[in-house]
Formats: structure tokens, sequence, C-alpha cells
């Protein structure tokens, strides 16, 4: 399963600061994984990573929050598909500043 152009939205997100309203486009060549995400609570953000199995990827992300803060942090995450055959991304996660919480997320294929 691969990512290549494809659009995300989230559907839960204990913890973090993405929400309904963010959207995640993801771009894929070969393993390595890049993307940008905004809306709702943030402002712009970037992705790079990996896929280390067939429906395995790590991720570093960061963002500028709309309140002005940056944050940065690391996920690990598996790729599935759902009934209708939309991709579905489930992660842990941890943030790399700040309270270095972490928690779960969520999300689902978006097409325009």
């Amino acid at each position: 399963m691969k990512l290549n152009n494809k659009k995300f939205i989230t559907t839960e997100n204990k913890n973090g600061l993405s929400s309904n309203e963010t959207v995640f486009q993801y771009f894929q060549e070969g393993t390595t994984i890049t993307g940008t995400y905004k809306g709702g609570a943030i402002k712009e953000g970037f992705v790079v990573g990996k896929q280390i199995s067939e429906n395995q990827i790590e991720l570093l992300f960061q963002c500028v929050t709309d309140d002005g803060e940056l944050k940065s942090g690391a996920s690990k995450g598996s790729i599935s598909k759902n009934a209708d055959g939309k991709l579905l991304l489930n992660f842990d996660w941890q943030w790399l500043n700040g309270d270095l919480s972490g928690g779960t997320s969520s999300y689902i294929e978006f097409i325009d």
C-alpha cells in the first residue's frame, strides 16, 4: 500500500493537535514518504518518513500552530483498508519537544 498523492483527515487523535479540519497530503517515491498538513489548530506542517514494510511506516513531523508554537514529533504507524477500499492510517506518536507526551491517532483517506 502506497501513500503517493493521497489525502487524509483525522478521525481520532488523543492528546494531539490535528482534527477533522486538518488535511494531510502525502507523497511517496520508493520507500520515502513526504507530506504537508494544515487546518484546524495547524497553520503549517511537514512530514518526512519511510515505509518499513507493506503496511508499516515511520514518520517525523513538525508544525507551527495557529498560536505560533513550534512542535515536532515522531510516529510509528500502520496502513490498512476499510470495506470501502479507503486507506486508513493508525499511529502511536510522541512529541519530541515541549512536554514530550504522546498518544494515538487515526486517519481516513479523503477524496476531493
